[in-house]
């Protein structure tokens, strides 16, 4: 979408998305009509409507705010479409549900104004008034979910879901937002982290909110959204850390275990550990090998970014190589599986003992998972790296 034709140079653009929130809109209007006008910045309202019903529309536009219709549904949505119709060099984005302090944005301007890409407000340092955060959220929802997004990506800011935010237009649209629901604000904290791009964070307050009606949020199902969309951007976490550990500890076990029992203290290891311990490999093993499929797609889709590290990786590796890897360990497998058929043939296939047979069969079975899965990977990997055209709306371009 272009952006709208400016008349006038605006510096500013305080946005704030709109569903049915006639209760509250003209207040918030007003008291960002009172900061511009206090603080000299040249700026406008914007009012991101996502369908209202209540006649919040004729309200912001008989107080001079311009409203922007968002044709699709969801709060996400209506944050895209508001940054895209902003005609300020940078937004400040908060509800209108007259929760967030409108009326002092001079810390967002400055911060923006000397370089920051994103400024985040941190409620939990500038003041939350009883009764405008449930006691779930306080204490334990924000900061468990900040505290993850800070583990797992590192943007330096200690509330990573404070609705109150200020923002580079142009670097923010750089970012290619793509969420329409509720993981919005995440993605842009995730995205402009992954991005490298200067993230500060300065005091704000959260008052309770003027609404009669119970808010969009529903704690458990968005809190879920929000955590699965952080582990989904950091596959790191979400397979290979897991996988590796799994990985790891089942091989170890069962290679230890191929050799004879292992007695610690009164407790017993034999072939009935080395059958859960094979389990515990594959698993992580197939937790490895998503995180190479779905750092390829999310890497040729542009989810997320590729490290140098990443791509030189990707340079060398090949689908061949993999075919290779996976045929050489399927082929251990069965060379294990042959040896013990010999074994069992010079005994004139008689009965044998259970647990050397076991012993025998669980290395062999493994190699042979683990060679199938490799050899399938690498089929599905090449599938992913092929070169293909990208059918766009205005063009056909090789990718």
């Amino acid at each position: 979408m272009n952006r709208p034709v400016e008349t006038d140079p605006v510096e500013l653009t305080i946005l704030m998305p709109c569903l049915n929130e006639a209760e509250t809109l003209a207040v918030c209007i007003q008291k960002a009509q009172g900061f511009l006008a206090r603080s000299g910045v040249r700026g406008e309202v914007l009012i991101s409507d996502n369908g209202s019903t209540d006649g919040s529309q004729q309200i912001a536009a008989d107080l001079g705010a311009r409203v922007s219709h968002a044709p699709r549904r969801g709060y996400g949505a209506a944050l895209i479409n508001g940054i895209e119709q902003a005609r300020g060099r940078f937004v400040i984005m908060a509800d209108a549900d007259d929760s967030y302090d409108f009326e002092n944005l001079e810390p967002f301007v400055e911060k923006l104004r000397a370089g920051a890409d994103l400024v985040m407000g941190n409620r939990f340092r500038g003041g939350i008034t009883p009764g405008a955060m449930p006691p779930l959220h306080k204490y334990l929802g924000n900061p468990v979910l900040s505290g993850i997004g800070q583990l797992f990506f590192r943007p330096g800011i200690n509330d990573f879901h404070c609705g109150l935010r200020g923002f580079n237009r142009e670097r923010i649209l750089g970012l290619d937002l793509q969420t329409t629901g509720m993981e919005f604000a995440s993605e842009m904290v995730v995205k402009a982290s992954l991005a490298r791009y200067r993230i500060e964070e300065v005091p704000t307050t959260l008052k309770k909110d003027g609404r009669s009606r119970p808010p969009h949020l529903r704690s458990w199902h968005d809190g879920w959204r929000h955590l699965r969309f952080l582990l989904i951007f950091a596959p790191r976490w979400l397979f290979v850390y897991p996988g590796l550990v799994a990985f790891l500890l089942g091989a170890l076990t069962v290679g230890v275990l191929s050799f004879g029992g292992v007695q610690i203290g009164a407790v017993g290891f034999d072939v009935t550990t080395m059958v859960y311990a094979s389990a515990l490999c594959v698993m992580g093993y197939q937790s490895l090998l998503f995180f190479w499929l779905t750092k390829l797609y999310a890497t040729q889709e542009g989810f997320l970014p590729a490290s140098p590290r990443y791509r030189s990786i990707v340079a060398r590796w090949s689908a061949e190589r993999g075919l290779l890897i996976g045929l050489g360990l399927f082929v251990v497998g069965v060379g294990i599986g042959v040896v013990q058929v010999l074994r069992w043939g010079s005994l004139d296939f008689g009965p044998q003992d259970a647990t050397e047979v076991v012993r025998i069969a669980i290395p062999s079975a493994l190699g042979i998972m683990l060679g199938f899965q490799t050899v399938m990977m690498s089929f599905f990997s090449g599938v992913l790296s092929t070169p293909r055209r990208e059918v766009r709306a205005d063009a056909v371009i090789e990718s």
